[in-house]
């Protein structure tokens, strides 16, 4: 993970400036603000900026309860009961910002969740440092044969060898062809007077999807907790399952009670299609159940029979 001077800088200056405030504060996520928490090789998450905690939730639920109504669960109770029958509006109310650092290829996957506020770093405007990820040995996994969107086996010896030089040596190549078009020199100057640099919105255009791009990412507590379901998964991209583990831990920090119920009912938890459900009131009353008279399609039996412990044959 690195950071540049001018962001070690602002993070030295804005960890030294306090404000006063009458709006409720979290001091477990205070102590995370602004520090730089790593992901990967270079890259990192920033918490910098926050709104609410798991009383706000509370409060947005009851406001509709009307004055003098009785409370009839603690705040523990009701968050978990929220969440267990998707009432998602009070967790709309929490809001977090974040500054990423990811590589491009990453940043594509998780721009997919459509439901935060993003600024990206300009590379039509900037230019962009000379980092890219190289996985880590154990990560450098061929094609899995039964998954299209999967790892199988992890590479090994010369062969994993050769893979991380390709990767280096395109990267490094490419960086170098990138400054070369731009006729970027020291201190901003041309590196040849005698002509004339490539616009940096074309000169970009043949850098490796490896290379490390920056963002600012607003959410709200709902969709967080959305994305973070997603790409904690075992089942998600290693790369980007980096990050939402950072996430995961904000979150806890955050707002604990609600985290504990997230993972209680969202990250540990599942659901069914009703005809899954059927097949384990079966299963519960001793019945014998096969993929041929289960009702479903062999990937659900087997992912049925997967979560529940069961033989799928």
């Amino acid at each position: 993970m690195a950071l540049t001077p001018e962001q070690a800088a602002e993070i030295d200056r804005l960890r030294t400036e306090t404000h006063a405030t009458l709006r409720p504060t979290v001091p477990a996520l205070e102590d995370l603000l602004f520090h730089p928490l790593p992901a990967l090789d270079h890259g990192f998450v920033r918490v910098v900026d926050y709104m609410g905690d798991d009383g706000a939730i509370v409060q947005a639920a009851r406001v509709s309860y009307g004055r003098g109504t009785k409370r009839v669960s603690e705040d523990r109770g009701l968050i978990n009961y929220l969440i267990r029958h998707r009432h998602t509006t009070p967790f709309e109310m929490c809001e977090i910002k974040f500054h990423v650092k990811l590589p491009i290829f990453v940043a594509r996957q998780w721009i997919r969740h459509r439901t935060a506020n993003v600024n990206e770093y300009s590379a039509r405007y900037s230019i962009l440092d000379n980092e890219f990820y190289l996985p880590a040995p154990e990560h450098l996994a061929a094609q899995s044969d039964t998954n299209r969107q999967g790892r199988g086996a992890v590479l090994e010896g010369d062969e994993a060898q050769r893979v991380l030089d390709l990767l280096r040596e395109d990267a490094t190549r490419n960086y170098g062809h990138y400054l070369e078009m731009l006729n970027e020199g020291a201190e901003g100057k041309p590196a040849d007077p005698a002509r004339s640099g490539l616009a940096r919105e074309l000169a970009r255009m043949n850098l490796t999807l490896n290379l490390y791009t920056q963002w600012y990412w607003k959410i709200d507590l709902h969709n967080l907790m959305h994305f973070v379901s997603l790409r904690a998964d075992a089942h998600a991209q290693y790369e980007i399952r980096a990050y939402a583990d950072v996430l995961l831990h904000v979150l806890e920090r955050w707002v604990p009670i609600t985290a504990s119920a997230c993972r209680e009912h969202i990250v540990g938890g599942t659901r069914l299609s009703a005809t899954g459900l059927k097949v384990v009131r079966r299963l519960i009353k001793g019945e014998r159940v096969s993929q041929a008279d289960s009702g479903l399609q062999p990937r659900e039996w087997r992912e049925l029979a997967a979560l529940l412990g069961i033989d799928p044959a």
